[in-house]
């Protein structure tokens, strides 16, 4: 992964635009949105001008403060300088708690990362290693049992998974002495080993509540894989860093360190999903300070699988559905400044943005090819002329997909070097808009956060039977949308079948994903 690295010149221009291509877009649809509404002379004309307005106004805002993050990174390393500049050696190195959580793991995998622990940069003395198992195999929980006892490690092992990985960690934070907790999930792997050394002298600031350093999958082949590593590269890049001169950068649940003091102050992780978002949010609320480090100290197991990334999707998806309820509940106005309050918002909204966004312009797409005359030559004088207003809509949604396509795309390219892993983000994105958008409807209605499949959890490559039992909502969907756009073909339609068909392809892909990779 080659992150774009030139003269500071020419990094500040090229989030410039950045910024230019996401208010463009904004302006855009906001714009055709307030013309349609102006020509609008029939009920359902007018319902769908309302649609492309609701639409267009969320995803202008999404777009826009999306290109302010980054924006506000490009800031982040002086920020970071003058902190440096200011840091003074500690006077005495506290006792450290390395905590890795567990749940039914492979074993072997675990051993090697634990073990590599021991090698961090700290006096030993001061290094302690917790396991804090959930897990639910008997032989598992013995070999682990006898591993730690081997190796001087200290287990603790729960009978229930309540709280999930909150739950765990809460479980060992109530019996820790020591003053710090630093967090590893069981597949990242030390890299570095003055993660302690580099990251301790910033809690000379009594009010630091923790440290997140950058998160990153191991190097791995195939454009499946990389893809989905940009992932989480655009987050910790760009809005971590755009956040982190704001006081709101999420702890992100491991590859940092915890004020032990300040966690039990707080009550410990909040219990949900997505623990670490909660917690941070909490710190912040209460005046504590937070730091990002855009340093890699470990690397974590590539996903490989379509349903390793799905299961990985529903959970961050539920969770920050779950953070949006809770974020309103309780917000401190006074506490928060106008950008705060965006930076939680959107962080709540992200992935609804890209899931539930998709499927409501899917839905309002149908109503358009069905509302829609065919496709003709234009004058400047036609385009303002109620007659022409659904071709002008279908022109625009035509236009408006070409953008969604063409913007993760070219912000790809631009800051990673690579057009095809921008098409397949865009690809991703449509294929996991379903699964995400149940995951926020599980959330709302209260239901288990677990994602359930027809098999057990293996990877299961060029499984047919696999592929269409676990993607039966985006089977229907695309074949809904087959037969609506060859009913509209029919009807000598022809851009609005190809527009549906198009659609149907993309939602469709989730089988083939969950075909090709398992």
């Amino acid at each position: 992964m080659h992150f774009y690295n030139e003269d500071n010149d020419k990094k500040f221009s090229i989030r410039i635009i950045t910024v230019v291509i996401f208010v463009i877009m904004a302006i855009a649809g906001i714009g055709f949105s307030a013309y349609l509404i102006y020509i609008s002379h029939s009920l359902y004309m007018y319902i769908l001008a309302i649609l492309f307005t609701v639409l267009s106004v969320i995803s202008g805002f999404f777009n826009i403060f999306a290109s302010s993050f980054y924006y506000r990174s490009y800031f982040y390393e002086k920020y970071l300088k003058k902190l440096k500049e200011e840091l003074k050696p500690m006077k005495r190195l506290p006792a450290v708690a390395v905590v890795v959580p567990l749940y039914n793991e492979d074993i072997e995998q675990v051993e090697k990362n634990v073990l590599k622990l021991f090698e961090l940069n700290y006096p030993k003395k001061l290094l302690h290693v917790y396991i804090a198992d959930d897990s639910t195999e008997v032989q598992k929980v013995e070999e682990l049992s006898r591993f730690c006892a081997d190796n001087n490690i200290r287990y603790v092992h729960r009978d229930n998974r309540k709280g999930f990985k909150a739950g765990a960690l809460n479980n060992i934070v109530r019996i820790l002495k020591e003053e710090y907790i630093a967090i590893f999930d069981y597949d990242e792997y030390i890299v570095n080993k003055n993660f302690l050394m580099d990251l301790m002298p910033y809690f000379s600031d009594k009010k630091l509540a923790y440290i997140q350093t950058e998160k990153m999958y191991r190097k791995s082949s195939g454009l499946f894989t990389q893809s989905i590593s940009l992932f989480d590269a655009f987050f910790f890049k760009f809005i971590q860093q755009a956040r982190g001169s704001n006081n709101t950068a999420i702890f992100a649940g491991s590859c940092g360190i915890v004020n032990a003091k300040i966690l039990k102050k707080l009550g410990g992780f909040p219990e949900y999903v997505i623990e670490d978002t909660f917690f941070s949010f909490e710190a912040d609320m209460n005046k504590y300070h937070s730091l990002y480090l855009p340093e890699v100290y470990a690397e974590g197991k590539p996903i490989r699988s379509f349903t390793e990334l799905v299961r990985q999707q529903w959970r961050y998806n539920y969770g920050d559905t779950q953070f949006l309820w809770y974020f309103y509940k309780h917000k401190k106005p006074k506490s928060m400044s106008p950008l705060s309050h965006i930076d939680y918002i959107t962080h709540g909204f992200g992935l609804n943005y890209i899931s539930v966004i998709l499927v409501l312009f899917t839905l309002v797409s149908v109503m358009i090819v069905f509302s829609a005359v065919h496709f003709v030559p234009l004058t400047v004088s036609q385009v303002f002329q109620q007659q022409y207003i659904g071709t002008d809509l279908e022109i625009f949604g035509s236009i408006a997909f070409v953008l969604s396509l063409l913007t993760p795309v070219i912000i790809t390219k631009i800051y990673f070097n690579s057009v095809k892993k921008g098409i397949m983000i865009f690809l991703l994105n449509f294929s996991l808009a379903i699964v995400r958008t149940k995951a926020a409807f599980a959330a709302i209605l209260g239901k288990n956060p677990s994602l359930k499949w027809s098999r057990p959890e293996k990877r299961r490559k060029h499984d047919i039977i696999f592929a269409i039992s676990n993607t039966k909502t985006e089977l229907t969907m695309g074949i809904v949308l087959i037969a609506l756009g060859l009913m509209a073909t029919m009807q000598h339609n022809l851009a609005g079948g190809v527009w549906l068909l198009w659609y149907a392809v993309l939602y469709m892909l989730a089988t083939m994903f969950m075909y090709k990779y398992g």
